[in-house]
């Protein structure tokens, strides 16, 4: 398993910015060869599955993952939202904290643990290395899309 964490602070105020990182079909906008599609659920709560494609043709493959805790930032507090990924190729969860910051923006934190079937654990460290750059670009990207 890899875990991996990428904090970043943001001028928005923690609502827009927890309304950024959690519209799932946007994340396709950011991540390169991804296409992400809500198949069950509101979008926006407990119980929402949702599906990242990733890779092209025969290469491509299905991430799905589900929302097992949605909590939205409220006055001082935090939000945070919980992924459960079902796949059989990657494995894991994701967690995402949107906290108030200095001066009306915000702070975002993004952890996760993944495993990715078929990749020997001696290739951890290069997998996390990756994982953070990738996710890091991703979540900067979503804050700057309006």
């Amino acid at each position: 398993m890899v875990r991996f964490c990428v904090r970043l602070d943001s001028g928005l105020g923690a609502g827009e910015a927890w309304r950024r990182v959690t519209l799932w079909e946007r994340h396709a906008d950011v991540v390169p060869l991804t296409r992400i599609t809500v198949v069950e659920g509101p979008g926006d709560g407990v119980g929402t599955v949702f599906v990242a494609r990733s890779g092209v043709g025969a290469l491509a493959f299905d991430d799905p993952m589900e929302v097992a805790v949605w909590r939205p930032p409220l006055g001082e507090r935090a939000g945070f939202c919980r992924l459960v990924k079902r796949g059989s190729f990657v494995t894991g969860w994701a967690e995402i904290e949107v906290r108030p910051g200095a001066g009306g923006g915000s702070r975002v934190v993004w952890r996760e643990e993944l495993r990715v079937w078929g990749v020997p654990r001696v290739f951890d460290p290069l997998v996390g290395w990756v994982a953070r750059r990738v996710f890091g670009r991703a979540v900067r990207r979503l804050l700057a899309l309006p």
